[in-house]
């Protein structure tokens, strides 16, 4: 009699599975969670569908399924979602699974916790410490060890020396939960009429149940994360899951603590900081129906929900939700596709919401929730231009002398100011009086950026890193070296002789040791220990800072120059959130843009805070052009160590590229391949192709084709394709 056989998908680069057979005193069922061979080591796997008809002649060579792993399925909700993303993304199914099984090696058995009570037996001798011991015991509670010994101000060896002579007894304790349940009535929120209104519209979207994306649009400090909060409350009620996504998940800490006083606990962090036995834990948790509430990064989308019933995307503009490796989806855009393969709601929260997004709203795809006062009645910020070609700051200097003005006036009233400049290190370039010779890195198409903190010049692509020379290196000048340009350490400088006596903090993403030194540090600015904030786009993040009534930005213009078709965009949003950290508690919020073209639509859009003339403009801009969301753009990058043998092969490839017959056969275009903007990134040289389609063609498909008829990359040259791109560089 034949042996079952089953066809086991492994986290691997390849689309296919692999066929197993199936012992006979093992039971197994499409989503089972397995053990199985894979060439010379064992792989975590998933049995991904019946084989009915193996291969007869095959049946000798297969090997065997070794053992089911106890943990739950994967649900036929999250296979459909790894297929569909395989197909969307053109990426192998065993890439996309690993990031749905990324913690299976550490799902091992929960490690014992112990406890300790009193026993009634009294210790041969007694010491301070272990009198502290046995007072703190005397209430009849079982703590932990480690707790006891903590509580007690004692070392682990006195708790071990008591139980040794009698005096404590161990007692095993159940495990620590992940999270506790939140209490969805532990304290209800007291809602503006507009709050109201929109919360009990969500709450009616959770009753409804099924598939539906509502965009909760609204000003910056309109308490956008308490409306959407009732949602969870509701789907908690429910006894069901929630998703809450972030885009940046180490600079929550002031949302946890939002979360915590709505419902009386915290929930459950999923992101890359845990440790990998809390990251098991945690995935085992979610699987097993224990965590109600989950608040992750992009790739808690991949968790193994017991029971998903609401997923809610906040600040869903970020930029940050593109995964921009590996597989590369948009957290977003697969949050819908999640929704709709679960059958759930989804809600997308912003106050500058993406172009997609915005349109999707508009055409009635998405129900739009409007909040449109901040929450308190506080006012959104006056915004003003200083106009660079006409106030210039002194030689040397980037603060125009009237935002330093302002910047003083806010100072004396004790409130805080922001600085905000969206460029890390102390400058962009550093050049050579002498010869003009410019720092660039070997390995990349880029210039070196200096770090005066770190005493080194960096590259922010490759992390190439070298020590400030003592000489030119290509006339030996000495002492001869000059920064251009500000980055915000050049910027604390200047900060620092203007203003000698404030408290300055520059917060950076390269100079964040580690992400509690990061909270402690927004902690501090939100309870007044700074008076001056100097900062990268890591500010623009949806922190509440009660006392910052001005920000000043320093380079309006840096986004809107590097051909990016989402430059006006992004810049907008960017600088819409970052005034939007102004004038959130008492006084006038203001803020002040330095601009050389204040005529700008982005510029003119923010002074007259006309957001959706903005969005007009950009939308028919966007139309014009057939470019997303009114078409499809996929990016192919190849990349390798020689840059002929590169150029051969992507050439090779442009040739390789399908023919398109039908209506749309003019409208599909293949540009390229041509020089990427950074076309050398870690000695690796890069050109780049360019399919543009119309919103209706599959272009997944077509990619697929493409690639089964082009020639095969040898050797180091490596193709990466990305649909839907967001980065063009």
């Amino acid at each position: 009699m034949a042996r079952r056989v089953v066809d086991v998908l492994v986290p691997v680069a390849l689309d296919r599975a692999y066929s197993y057979r199936v012992p006979d005193a093992l039971e197994l069922a499409p989503g089972d969670i397995v053990c199985v061979p894979l060439g010379a080591r064992e792989a975590t796997a998933v049995v991904w569908a019946e084989n009915p008809k193996p291969n007869p002649r095959l049946d000798n060579r297969l090997k065997d399924v070794e053992e089911k792993l106890d943990v739950p399925p994967l649900k036929p909700e999250l296979r459909s979602f790894v297929e569909w993303i395989a197909n969307y993304t053109v990426s192998p199914r065993g890439m996309v699974l690993r990031m749905c099984l990324r913690m299976g090696e550490h799902l091992g058995a929960e490690r014992e916790r112990v406890g300790v009570r009193l026993a009634g037996a009294a210790p041969q001798r007694m010491t301070a410490a272990r009198g502290r011991v046995l007072a703190l015991l005397a209430d009849g509670m079982v703590r932990a060890k480690n707790e006891a010994a903590r509580e007690a101000g004692v070392s682990a060896g006195v708790i071990d020396g008591l139980i040794d002579e009698g005096t404590l007894e161990t007692v095993v304790l159940p495990p620590e939960p992940v999270a506790e349940k939140p209490d969805p009535d532990f304290a209800p929120p007291d809602f503006t009429h507009d709050q109201s209104a929109a919360a009990a519209a969500l709450k009616a979207t959770v009753a409804k149940g099924g598939y539906a994306v509502t965009l909760l649009d609204g000003v910056t400090g309109s308490g956008k994360t308490e409306v959407y909060f009732e949602a969870v409350a509701d789907t908690i009620r429910r006894g069901r899951q929630s998703l809450i996504l972030m885009p940046e998940i180490a600079l929550t800490a002031q949302f946890l603590d939002r979360f915590a006083a709505r419902f009386g606990v915290r929930p459950a962090e999923w992101h890359s900081e845990l440790s990998p036995r809390r990251r098991a834990r945690t995935w085992r948790a979610v699987a097993d129906g224990d965590v109600s509430v989950v608040v992750g990064a992009r790739s808690a989308l991949f968790l193994p929900y017991a029971d998903l019933g609401l997923v809610v995307v906040d600040e869903e503009h970020d930029p940050a939700y593109k995964q921009e490796d590996g597989v590369r989806y948009h957290a977003r855009d697969m949050a819908v596709v999640r929704g709709h393969i679960a059958q759930i709601p989804v809600v997308l929260s912003s106050a500058t919401p993406s172009l997609e997004t915005e349109v999707n709203a508009r055409r009635g795809r998405y129900k739009r929730l409007t909040l449109p006062e901040r929450f308190g009645g506080q006012r959104m910020p006056s915004v003003k231009a200083i106009d660079l070609r006409h106030e210039r700051p002194p030689p040397g200097r980037f603060i125009a002398p009237s935002l330093a003005q302002a910047v003083a006036t806010a100072l004396e009233r004790g409130e805080q100011a922001l600085f905000f400049l969206n460029r890390r290190g102390y400058a962009p370039l550093t050049l050579c009086r002498a010869c003009g010779f410019r720092f660039s890195c070997p390995n990349c198409d880029a210039w070196l950026v200096d770090h005066r903190f770190r005493r080194q010049l960096v590259c922010h692509h490759c992390g190439f890193a070298m020590l400030h020379p003592a000489e030119c290196p290509k006339c030996q000048a000495v002492n001869s070296f000059v920064a251009v340009g500000p980055g915000v350490e050049r910027l604390e400088e200047e900060v620092r002789e203007l203003f000698p006596h404030a408290r300055v903090l520059v917060l950076s993403s390269d100079l964040v040791a580690t992400m509690d030194r990061l909270r402690a540090e927004l902690d501090d600015v939100a309870a007044g220990r700074f008076d001056i904030v100097i900062g990268t786009q890591l500010v623009a993040k949806g922190h509440h800072f009660p006392m910052l009534n001005l920000v000043g930005v320093v380079d309006a213009d840096l986004g809107l120059n590097n051909g990016d078709p989402r430059a006006a965009e992004r810049t907008f949003q960017l600088l819409h959130q970052v005034f939007g950290r102004a004038g959130r508690g008492e006084g006038v919020g203001r803020g002040l843009l330095q601009t050389h073209q204040p005529e700008h639509p982005v510029m003119r859009a923010l002074i007259a805070q006309d957001r959706e003339a903005f969005y007009s403009a950009e939308i028919a801009a966007r139309e014009r052009a057939h470019y997303p969301p009114f078409g499809r753009l996929a990016s192919l990058v190849v990349s390798g160590p020689d840059k002929y043998d590169t150029q051969s092969y992507a050439q090779a490839l442009a040739r390789a590229a399908p023919k398109v017959d039908g209506a749309m056969h003019d409208e599909v275009r293949v540009l390229g391949p041509a020089d990427a903007p950074l076309s050398l990134v870690r000695g690796r040289h890069r050109l780049r192709l360019l399919v543009k389609s119309p919103r209706a063609f599959d272009l997944s498909a077509y990619l697929r084709n493409w690639l089964a008829a082009a020639p095969k990359a040898k050797g180091s040259i490596k193709l990466d394709i990305d649909v839907d791109p967001q980065s063009f560089l």
